[in-house]
């Protein structure tokens, strides 16, 4: 039973060091560009876009639909971008283990 109280004691230094990283990553900030910087798109590491910056060079009424495409591309990289540094920080309290549920 010493065992079972060990990796008790293990599994809850694992769910505090996430939820210490989960607080932490909200208050850190990821940008992408997309259209060489004409469109910039800053969000936290939960995920929530905080901004967007459009250059006004590339705002055309006759051409909505590049604009859209710009701040599509801009919003997905910075997904992305979040999303891979929110694996990273789990992966290191957790060891590299895949565990169900953890991202």
């Amino acid at each position: 039973m010493k065992g079972l109280g060990n990796l008790l004691k293990q599994a809850q230094k694992v769910q505090e060091d996430m939820q210490r990283i989960q607080e932490e990553l909200a208050s850190k900030k990821i940008e992408a560009s997309s259209g060489g910087g004409m469109v910039t798109v800053e969000v936290n590491g939960k995920q929530e876009v905080l901004s967007i910056k459009i250059d006004p060079e590339v705002v055309n009424p006759d051409d909505k639909e590049m604009l859209e495409d710009l701040v599509l591309a801009a919003v997905n990289e910075a997904m992305h971008k979040s999303r891979d540094m929110l694996k990273d920080e789990m992966a290191k309290v957790s060891g590299g283990l895949n565990i169900p549920g953890l991202m």
